[in-house]
């Protein structure tokens, strides 16, 4: 598969494929027509000394500094190589991935005046898998990701240091083996390069992927615990929901009656109670709200990754150069701190829900903290533990960034969108969740072993999907009998969230939204 990119028409799901899966990137041919055009409109206007800001001018608070003709070229190289002050541990190679190729399809949008074949180099680098060192800290989200996006352009200019067949070298090493040459900047071009929102939306992205991923997985963990724990499945019937009229809570509920059909341990009814506390019961309120929120975030994400977020934009048939602020972050910050608050709920409730099977008063008739002979054994305790710790980390992850603004540019830029911190994050609180579903998942298992154990026919009784869930399960990890060393079990189960491939054994069943 060759992902091919006009600035209008990238999806979600072409991006992943490129950053994650390696797919190759071209630009169509009337892309192509489009930038060239751009650009020669800027060597027109370049030829007639108009002055234009970023082309002919300095930048930020030196927007009033005139350049000459001669000094253009150089401009541009001193913008990436002054700019590149990102710092901290290096993005993961598949952020940068993303970053580059929606720097790629906003250029192709022709609206920037930059040459075709300096496009074209970044997308042979992304093709050869020639991935600059980005550090994560430095961006403030406007003038868009300058930091980071300048560090991914000095590779692409044949400096820095970037990773390439598992090591980290020289750009220009990486460039040589490939038979690869640097790009020499042009008049505009370096500007058009680091002035956008890109790496704030690849990280973000990522994020949001796999977040829609997640609500798969806190359906078939919710789905697990209302077995061990003998959930009332009418609690989902559609008439409830469908009055409400959610769109994420009518689908979460549909979720659950697929996932729990054919159950005896979750009935539609119950004999010895009437109502499930509100972590079980009102699943489909809570992940519908969440779902309902990532589903936001996706359409904001769909818009900005084939948006135009750079500075001045170039207008040829209008003959215009604007200068306005396209690169301003605030879409993205909202997006993404909206993002980490609903996957930070997926968490918050998921930790409920293990609170419920490890506490003896409340479970049931389950042993206390999931584990025979209690006391010498410890069982699932301080798993539970680990889940709290990480649910309330994420509250301080949770603030909002976007409500942070700090001045840049001596007062030039005096409101910033913090959109990459939001992004990042994001990222974190993202990690954490998928832990803590990891830990649901974990414990509901071994309680519905218990189950058996004890002869309520746990296992034997457990609807035709959830079934497959806790077979899955068993593939990966044993039930627990006596304690044992419990990271190594619990970095099974962060796995199988993180690589879907608990979502995916399920699928093969039912159909889950």
């Amino acid at each position: 598969m060759t992902v091919r990119i006009d600035g209008k028409s990238l999806t979600v799901e072409d991006v992943i494929h490129v950053c994650r899966d390696y797919e190759k990137v071209e630009i169509t041919e009337d892309a192509k027509i489009t930038v060239n055009r751009s650009r020669d409109y800027v060597r027109e206007k370049l030829e007639n000394d108009a002055v234009i800001y970023g082309l002919t001018t300095g930048f930020g608070r030196f927007a009033n500094v005139k350049i000459s003709f001669e000094d253009t070229a150089q401009l541009q190289k001193n913008l990436i190589m002054s700019h590149t002050c990102a710092m901290g541990k290096p993005y993961p190679k598949h952020y940068v991935r993303a970053a580059m190729l929606l720097r790629c399809n906003n250029l192709t949008r022709g609206f920037s005046g930059i040459r075709l074949s300096t496009i074209q180099t970044m997308i042979d680098m992304l093709n050869a898998d020639i991935i600059p060192i980005v550090p994560e800290k430095g961006s403030v989200g406007s003038s868009g990701d300058l930091a980071p996006l300048s560090c991914i352009a000095l590779g692409l200019i044949g400096m820095g240091m970037v990773e390439y067949k598992g090591k980290v070298v020289e750009a220009k090493e990486a460039f040589e083996a490939e038979g690869l040459t640097p790009v020499e900047l042009a008049a505009k071009e370096g500007l058009a390069l680091n002035n956008g929102t890109q790496m704030m939306t690849a990280v973000g992205l990522n994020v949001l992927y796999d977040a829609m991923q997640l609500l798969i997985t806190a359906d078939i963990a919710g789905a697990l615990t209302g077995e061990a724990m003998h959930a009332i499945r009418k609690a989902y019937d559609p008439k409830v929901h469908a009055i409400r009229g959610h769109e994420g809570q009518m689908i979460e509920a549909e979720n659950m009656r697929r996932l729990l059909d054919g159950s005896y341990n979750a009935k539609w009814l119950h004999e010895t109670k009437v109502q499930d506390p509100y972590s079980q019961r009102c699943l489909p309120q809570i992940h519908g709200a969440s779902r309902d929120a990532i589903k936001y975030v996706y359409d904001k994400v769909t818009t900005e990754i084939n948006a135009v977020t750079d500075n001045p934009l170039v207008f040829a048939e209008e003959d215009e150069v604007i200068s306005g602020g396209n690169f301003h972050g605030q879409p993205m910050a909202l997006a993404f701190d909206f993002l980490k608050i609903a996957i930070s709920e997926l968490a918050n409730v998921s930790e409920r829900r293990i609170e419920r099977l490890v506490n003896s008063q409340l479970s049931e008739g389950l042993p206390a903290f999931l584990v025979k002979n209690g006391g010498l054994n410890s069982g699932y305790m301080i798993a539970q533990y680990a889940a709290a710790s990480m649910v309330s980390e994420n509250k301080v992850y949770d603030h909002p960034a976007c409500v942070d603004s700090i001045p840049t540019s001596a007062n030039q830029e005096d409101h910033v969108s913090m959109g990459t911190t939001s992004a990042r994050t994001a990222a974190m609180v993202l990690d954490n969740a998928q832990k803590v579903l990891g830990i649901e998942l974990s414990a509901a298992a071994q309680a519905i072993w218990l189950r058996q154990e004890q002869g309520e026919k746990g296992i034997d009784n457990l609807a035709p999907a959830t079934k497959v869930a806790y077979d899955f399960i068993r593939t990966i990890a044993d039930p627990i009998e006596e304690d044992i060393i419990m990271i190594d079990e619990l970095k099974k189960f962060d796995k199988i969230v993180k690589d879907f491939s608990l979502n995916e054994a399920v699928a093969k069943v039912i159909n889950l939204k």
